[in-house]
């Protein structure tokens, strides 16, 4: 497990550079990604060259991520877990899950600022738990000398690596990190992170191993629900916050998958029985979504016939009439759902949900920066994970069903299931 005291203290660049090291080296590496999250895992696939799935406890289930961990253990030779936030932040935290397997934690600590307090941070996260803590990756190191104090004042604790401070750092915006398919040296950017990062391979070779029986790869045989029912998904730089777990749970719920491009124009496929449009950044390819007019036609179409689709959060957004984005520009968007998002400079919701309908709890998260003006009246609202309290709204019009939570598709393959077959989750 791969935590922090917070956030900012550089888990990803860590974890992509551990990734990216061992993957290197000859070792076949799998990593995962614990709470709700689409663009780390984009990036950390990158580096290890395998998806990247989500670990959770809330939105997964404590059997799904044994069974998830024994996979990954029984094919490759490292598994690397990226924690969210802080080791003790949430409910459940990256501590429980990290306990919950015996999983040995690995504490990433910035010391641009600090030296031997180091040592006082890491033996908090150790005893605060307590956790398992197999060592400490100091990030953004001055030099040998600062190392070296770092490395005196651990006591027990053993510096399993080491990263210096980065000329050039993987490339962030408003939701988290660019795209990697949106940078062009990424690749270079990450040798260079692996050939920066100093690793003792003997602290590392004496980390606890985590065994898993056969039997905890036994998970319940998934409903094939969708049989014989093609879902055309919504793909490319605008539609990209995409779990690939979602994308499993269609398939292997009977689904035919094909993907399609609205930033290119173009057109869903004339055989598709459902669309699903995933969230992403419609607000940076208005202009291109706005001139879409194929995409738009085909979409008015499939509506027109009843077809369901499922749109959500960057998906919604781009059914609007109308999107301003953070410059203050209005960009006029496909016209399905009347109304004005509006994105800001502040977060909106941050957040774990759920959807309660018909077929039991769809668990999923919201996390956005715009606000959506309109006369529409919700269907029915999510609820809150820590609170219970109203989530995020869910708007109906005809088959269309649209909403700023993202779901979980392999929390509740039932209620999954029927976003694709019609058009009401009650």
């Amino acid at each position: 497990m791969i935590s922090a005291i917070a956030s900012g203290q550089g888990k990803t660049t860590v974890t992509a550079a551990l990734a990216r090291h061992f993957t290197q080296a000859g070792k076949k590496v799998r990593v995962f990604k614990t709470g709700a999250d689409f663009i780390d895992p984009m990036m950390l696939q990158q580096a290890c060259g395998s998806p990247v799935l989500s670990l959770d406890l809330w939105l997964l289930g404590l059997p799904a991520c044994r069974a998830l961990l024994a996979e990954a253990a029984h094919q490759a030779d490292i598994v690397l877990i990226e924690g969210v936030m802080g080791l003790y932040d949430g409910a459940p935290s990256s501590a429980d899950l990290a306990n919950a397997f015996g999983v040995p934690v690995l504490a990433v600590i910035d010391a641009s600022s600090m030296a031997q307090t180091v040592g006082a941070i890491a033996l908090g996260l150790r005893d605060f738990g307590p956790v398992q803590l197999a060592g400490v990756v100091a990030n953004r190191v001055a030099s040998a000398g600062h190392l070296s104090m770092i490395q005196s004042a651990l006591r027990d604790i053993p510096v399993l690596g080491s990263l210096a401070r980065q000329e050039q750092a993987l490339p962030e915006r408003h939701l988290g990190l660019v795209l990697p398919d949106e940078v062009a040296d990424i690749d270079t950017i990450l040798n260079q992170l692996a050939a920066s990062l100093i690793i003792d391979d003997a602290a590392w070779q004496a980390i606890t191993r985590v065994d898993f029986s056969e039997q905890d790869l036994n998970l319940p045989t998934v409903p094939r629900l969708l049989e014989g029912r093609h879902v055309a998904i919504a793909k490319d730089a605008a539609f990209a916050f995409l779990y690939p777990a979602n994308v499993q749970a269609l398939m292997d719920m009977g689904a035919q998958i094909s993907y399609f491009s609205p930033v290119a124009d173009e057109t869903i496929p004339d055989d598709a029985d459902a669309v699903y449009l995933p969230g992403g950044y419609p607000e940076l390819h208005a202009e291109q979504l706005g001139r879409a007019g194929n995409w738009q036609a085909s979409l008015q179409s499939f509506l027109t016939a009843q077809k369901p689709v499922y749109a959500e959060c960057g998906g919604m957004i781009s059914l609007v009439d109308d999107l301003i984005d953070q410059r203050g520009d209005s960009w006029k968007m496909a016209g399905i759902l009347s109304g004005t998002i509006t994105m800001q400079k502040r977060l909106a919701a941050l957040g774990m949900q759920s959807w309660i309908s018909s077929a039991g709890e769809l668990r999923g998260h919201t996390f956005h920066y715009s606000t959506f003006a309109c006369s529409l009246v919700p269907a029915a609202h999510t609820r809150r994970q820590k609170t219970q309290d109203q989530g995020e709204a869910i708007y109906r019009l005809g088959s269309l069903q649209a909403t700023y939570f993202h779901a979980y598709f392999p929390s509740n393959y039932v209620a999954s299931a029927n976003l694709f077959l019609t058009a009401s989750q009650d």
